[in-house]
């Protein structure tokens, strides 16, 4: 079983069991969340879609940790006129583990 759920701004597929880093969500370790914005289930060849989410169903998850992602290089570089400009950038993400998917 699968679903598609909506966090961040973004769609992730997720299946029971599995490990996925999101965008940081303001919950402590341990604790248990549930997603309630589900796009999408699928359970072999039965699929169900929203429009634009599907009404009752839900995906929990257990938060694991907390961190930063790597360092991404920004430069930003002119030719000819004598300008360069450095940046760095570390984005915070929420590494969550799915426990439940139901409709």
């Amino acid at each position: 079983m699968y679903a598609v759920i909506v966090t961040g701004g973004k769609q992730y597929k997720v299946a029971e069991g599995e490990f996925l880093r999101v965008e940081k969500l303001e919950a402590e370790t341990g604790s248990t969340i549930s997603f309630d914005r589900v796009l999408l289930i699928g359970n072999g060849d039965d699929v169900t879609i929203g429009a634009p989410v599907i009404d009752g169903a839900t995906v929990t998850a257990e938060i694991n940790s907390h961190g930063r992602g790597d360092k991404i290089r920004i430069i930003k570089f002119r030719r000819r006129k004598h300008h360069m400009k450095r940046q760095g950038h570390r984005q915070w993400y929420t590494e969550i583990k799915i426990t439940g998917i139901s409709a």
